[in-house]
This record gives structure tokens, C-alpha cells and sequence, in this order.
């Protein structure tokens, strides 16, 4: 079938509009996963999607997934998260979601039966922005979500994340019964359209890129052990000070970042005493380190311990690491990935390709079924806030694209 790109790119924007309007304030989007204001989105997600025949279910782990049947019962599932971030953005997950209601629209308006069976999906709980556990709802599909991870863990009003999710009716004892469900769909792709959340595509000025993998995780707590001492009193070329190591390890940090183009984020520094006429004798930072070359990874994590052991020793402190988490690079489907391209080149004249920095519900998708993103540009590279905008005009180009891909693929 022949979508109408033009109109559906306008009538996907809309769309995204309508559910702002529902689900957000002045101070951002607020669809944060376990809430009522999360509930709306997806009653609105089913509404749409059952005005466009599909037939709607969720399945143990709370995602939604909605069914319009094809000619054979091999089947493509579009998707990403409604969910969001504290005063979040509007576009981050909705726009992916969006992107497949608009292909059954498509298919509706259309009165034509679609060649694969098509879902429209909506993760449950990508961000992990109430218990810290993100791509809660796909890694149970997947079937890698440790559920005892989650078990007693609480938000910060002190309810448990078994109270939170029961109220909505999943019961975590049977989240991984959602990876047996999404087993029986006999999906033959997953495909997901996304903001970059960063400022590569316009720095460079693309609109929209095919994306072929996601980086890979080394996380990592560290903690500098030193001496307290008074501020005043205590000469600085004898002091054992754990911050100014740590500091130094931060600096370092971004040099082996460069090194390998690639990043280093230390996001969370915490110092004891904490007291101004105190020289620290402790501080604890995180270390984040992604890129998608399993071999760089290896190498950036090694040379992060060397410096970091170095800058111990230049200060008369230690160092201890613990892991937080380890997530390897996946990259995703070669077929879908030239699929992808060359839906950006028909739309935009250049076959554009990167990797994502960001996890997403793809990357635990990817592990299952054949998979591939595209990203349309974040203007100023900004995301997880309200400032997060993507112009009219190139979410156009991006739904465009992705309509191009979908076809591809639903008629292959």
C-alpha cells in the first residue's frame, strides 16, 4: 500500500499536540509511569487505536498492544512509551507510538487489509522514572527483567513498587508471563521512531537517520577515601583530599572520551563531610561510560581504573569501584538497517546511519525479533525536559521516513 505520507505526517503531529494538551502542564510533560496522569495517555492510545479497528489487550506486564489483522499472521510491531520523565517532553517515547497509531490510521482510512499483521505498541514504564528501572515493560517481554530487582523497592513517598503496579492490575509475579504472550504474536520486526534526544542530527544538518545500534554500558559508583582535616590549619601539599582525586578522575574522564569519540558522564558527586572548613576525607562519584564498539567499551573502563588509580596515588587516597551495571552494545538488524537507509534516502537524499547513545524499548526488543529505530533531530539536543522541541516541519520529515520504512516492511 501507498500511505499518504503527507497527510499522515500532518495528522501524526496533531496528534502529538492532543496528547500534550491531555497530559501535560506549564511545567512539561507528566505521564510518569504508575500515575493517573499515565493512565489518561493510555486510555487515549486505546481510543485511538479501537476507532481505527484494531483490537487492544495488555498483556502481564502492563504493555499495550493493539491488533489489526493482516492477510498471513506473520506480523510487524511498531511502537516505543508513553510514559515520560518528571516535567518531561512531549516528544520522547509519545512520538514513536504515535508514529504506529498513524500506520493503522493509515491502513483504516484506507479500507485496505495489511499484507503482515501490524500492533501498534505502547511499552509500560520505559523511563523508570519512579523506581529506576528502565525498559521495565519490554525487558519483560524479552524475558530479562529480574522482577526481584524491583520487589520492595520504593519511590520517593515511600510506596512499593508491588502496591504501585498492582493498582493498574499487574501482578509481578506474573510480569514474565509477558514474554511467553509476545512469543505467540509471531513478530517478524519491531520497529521504532524516536527523537535523538541529542544534537548530532542538527549539527550536522540532518533531519533523520537511520540508527543501527545502541551503545553499551559501563556504570560504575566510586569512592575516594582520604583523610578529613581542617581547612585552615592543614597545608595543601600534605593533605589527603578525596575530592581533589576525584576530580582529577573526572578530568580524565573526558580525555579517554575523546580518545575513543565516544562519552563519560560523571552525573553524581558526594562529598563527606560535607562542611566548608573541612578538606574532604571522602567522595563518592558515578561513573557512566557508552559507546556501541564492544572492544573501545573494554578499553575506555580499563583506562578509567588506571587513571583513576593514578589520581589516588597523587592525592594519598584510595580508590574503590562498584559496579552499578553492565549493558552490552547491541546492534540491531543488517536487512532492516538497509531497509531504514534507504527510507532516509528516498526521503531526504541521504542515506544518514548512527548509533544511539540512550537505551531504548529496541535495544530489549532486539534480542528477540529483528529490529531497528529511526531518529528525527531534537532541536538544541535537548530532551527529558520541557524545553524538548522538534519543529513541525521535521517531525513531518521523520514520519515520512518512518511511513517509507513501514511499508518496506509490511510488504516485503
Amino acid at each position: 500500500m501507498s500511505y499518504n505520507l503527507d497527510e499522515g505526517a500532518k495528522r501524526t503531529v496533531e496528534d502529538l499536540k492532543e496528547l500534550a494538551a491531555l497530559t501535560a502542564d506549564e511545567k512539561g510533560a507528566q505521564r510518569v509511569a504508575w500515575t493517573p496522569e499515565w493512565q489518561k495517555a493510555r486510555d487515549w492510545f486505546k481510543s485511538k487505536a479501537e476507532e481505527c479497528g484494531a483490537v487492544v489487550t495488555i498483556d502481564s506486564a502492563g504493555n499495550q498492544w493493539a491488533k489489526m489483522e493482516g492477510e498471513t499472521e506473520e506480523a510487524v510491531a511498531i511502537g516505543s512509551h508513553l510514559d515520560c520523565v518528571p516535567n518531561g517532553g512531549g516528544l520522547d517515547g509519545a512520538l514513536g507510538v504515535v508514529a504506529g497509531l498513524e500506520v493503522l490510521k493509515q491502513y483504516h482510512k484506507n479500507g485496505v487489509k495489511p499484507s503482515k499483521t501490524i500492533y501498534a505498541v505502547n511499552w509500560a514504564d520505559e523511563e523508570g522514572a519512579r523506581f529506576g528501572y528502565s525498559c521495565l515493560g519490554s525487558s519483560a517481554a524479552s524475558g530479562s527483567l529480574d522482577i526481584n530487582e524491583l520487589m520492595g523497592r520504593r519511590d520517593v513517598n515511600g510506596v512499593k513498587f508491588e502496591d504501585a503496579v498492582r493498582k493498574y492490575d499487574v501482578e509481578p509475579a506474573n510480569m514474565l508471563d509477558a514474554h511467553t504472550q509476545m512469543k505467540a504474536r509471531n513478530l517478524m520486526s519491531y520497529l521504532e521512531l524516536h527523537i535523538e534526544q541529542g544534537p548530532v542530527l542538527q549539527n550536522t544538518g540532518k533531519d533523520v537517520s537511520c540508527v543501527y545500534g545502541a551503545a553499551g554500558v559501563e556504570r560504575y559508583s566510586i569512592e575516594f577515601t582520604g583523610q578529613s582535616s581542617h581547612a585552615g590549619s592543614f597545608p595543601t601539599r600534605m593533605r589527603q583530599d578525596a575530592f581533589l582525586a576525584a576530580a582529577q578522575s573526572a578530568l580524565a574522564f573526558k580525555e579517554i572520551a575523546l580518545k575513543y569519540n565516544a562519552v563519560c558522564t560523571v552525573g553524581q558527586v558526594r562529598v563527606e563531610p560535607d562542611v566548608v572548613t573541612i578538606v574532604p576525607g571522602k567522595c563518592v562519584i558515578s561513573l557512566d561510560q557508552r559507546t556501541i564498539d564492544p572492544a573501545d567499551l573494554k578499553k575506555m573502563h580499563e583506562g578509567a581504573r588506571q587513571v583513576a588509580e593514578q589520581s589516588a596515588k597523587d592525592h594519598g587516597v584510595t580508590a574503590k569501584w562498584d559496579k552499578i551495571c553492565t549493558v552490552a552494545p547491541q546492534l540491531f538488524d543488517d536487512h532492516l538497517i538497509e531497509l531504514c537507509k534507504t527510507a532516509v534516502e528516498e526521503q531526504t537524499g541521504e542515506p544518514t546511519n548512527m548509533y544511539s547513545g540512550p537505551l531504548h524499548d529496541a535495544v530489549e526488543m532486539a534480542t528477540q525479533v529483528p529490529t531497528v529505530m529511526m531518529f528525527v533531530m531534537s532541536e538544541g539536543g535537548l530532551s527529558h525536559c520541557k524545553e524538548e522541541h522538534t519543529p513541525d516541519d521535521k517531525l513531518e520529515i521523520g514520519v515520512q521516513a518512518f511511513l517509507r520504512l513501514v511499508d518496506k516492511v509490511v510488504s516485503q
